[in-house]
């Protein structure tokens, strides 16, 4: 049991450790890290590489949330019933825990990829990816926030702090039960930790806006 529990958590790391922002950046022959505020995230691809590259990494993050929740868990689950039928019982009555272990471990992936040094993106698509799959209810009133924050103010980080507060009142609010609330109260709380320098700029009113200007050139890298 603990040693499935062990692989499922490999694997969905693995899954959201794909860097995808460095790697599209890569194939323009931009290294994302040295450019703009130096995130491999969708947002600072949109602003150095453009909205097509910035919607693909958005959309490629936030599908590996949702692969390792609705997918891999599943799959994981049917190979233990076939191949270790003994064990499998215990396994399957946690089902919906596996989930949300495939959950975490992807974001976590994502925001501490192996594959740069276990620096990597903040985590706000993969996470949608993963509410998504495992409470669309909840997720749709968190992306409601966002788009309301987002058109208000043309923050990124600013609509995506607000959404990473209102995940797990979202969740609370369309009844799941107090094991999400729990994960998604952590999942924000991670989200605005790794907003802490975006936080900073909002404070002190440096933060760009979406649209506000064109993205700085690789020797302006904000800290």
């Amino acid at each position: 049991m603990v040693a499935a529990l062990i692989a499922l958590a490999i694997l969905s790391y693995l899954l959201g450790s794909i860097p995808t922002g460095f790697l599209v950046a890569k194939a323009k022959g931009v290294d994302i890290r040295r450019v703009g505020s130096g995130n491999i995230g969708a947002t600072n691809v949109f602003r150095i590489l453009g909205k097509g590259a910035g919607v693909f990494v958005l959309m490629a993050d936030a599908v590996k949330g949702a692969v390792a929740v609705a997918v891999v868990a599943p799959l994981f689950d049917d190979f233990w019933h076939n191949n270790f039928p003994s064990d499998h019982s215990a396994l399957h009555a946690s089902y919906k825990h596996l989930r949300e272990l495939a959950g975490i471990c992807a974001i976590l992936g994502h925001n501490y990829t192996c594959w740069l040094r276990f620096k990597g993106g903040k985590g706000i698509a993969t996470t949608a990816g993963v509410f998504a799959a495992l409470a669309p209810q909840a997720f749709g009133i968190a992306l409601a926030a966002w788009l309301v924050v987002f058109a208000a103010s043309r923050y990124v980080s600013l609509a995506s702090i607000v959404a990473a507060v209102a995940l797990p009142l979202a969740v609370w609010l369309t009844g799941y039960g107090a094991l999400l609330i729990g994960v998604s109260t952590a999942l924000g709380a991670l989200a605005i930790y790794k907003h802490k320098a975006n936080i900073e700029r909002l404070l002190a009113g440096t933060e760009n806006r979406i649209g506000a200007k064109k993205a700085e050139p690789p020797e302006m890298k904000q800290p």
